[in-house]
């Protein structure tokens, strides 16, 4: 994992807490982390927790560049050898199946070539919704990779699947798609 560049993307849930433990697992074996968050994840957790795990700056517009000039979803996208979602709200796998670009992180689902990895969390009703398997079974035939939800205890009071996996089981994918 040494040296090895993720671009790790950050939607809005509940689940963005245990994005910041991912995060630092995966600083403290080597990589290099650029951390991609949406306006709902800021409703969350802040940059600054990011920002202090990483070294880096945290991106979060697309008309605001920092190191490329011609904007964040060329020079991220390049850079990246895998891009990192999680969580991956309904809201975010919807725009991947439709190939939406309205923000920096799905704009950058369409730049980057580097494999795409999701963690989905949301709650389990929505988990369920035939629209949402539906665009999950198109990112997975587009090739994106995923990581399943787990069940328990979810943020809204109920027991059901739609828990983000635990960071250690992110990471463990992560590992695989790298080698």
């Amino acid at each position: 994992m040494q040296g090895r560049e993720i671009l790790l993307g950050v939607s809005g849930g509940i689940a963005a807490y245990k994005t910041a433990d991912l995060t630092s697992k995966l600083v403290q074996k080597g990589a290099a982390v650029s951390v991609v968050m949406t306006k709902a994840a800021e409703k969350f957790i802040g940059a600054t927790t990011f920002e202090a795990l990483t070294g880096r700056p945290v991106y979060q517009g697309s008309f605001s560049p920092r190191e490329h000039f011609q904007g964040e979803h060329i020079g991220l996208a390049r850079r990246a050898e895998l891009f990192v979602i999680a969580p991956a709200t309904a809201n975010v796998i919807a725009q991947l199946a439709h190939g939406l670009a309205e923000d920096l992180l799905s704009t950058l689902t369409l730049t980057c070539t580097a494999p795409i990895l999701i963690a989905p969390a949301m709650n389990a009703d929505m988990w369920a919704k035939p629209a949402v398997q539906r665009n999950l079974r198109q990112i997975k035939e587009d090739g994106i990779h995923i990581v399943e939800p787990g069940e328990g205890w979810l943020s809204c009071g109920v027991i059901g699947k739609g828990r983000m996996a635990e960071p250690a089981e992110i990471l463990t994918r992560i590992e695989e798609l790298l080698n």
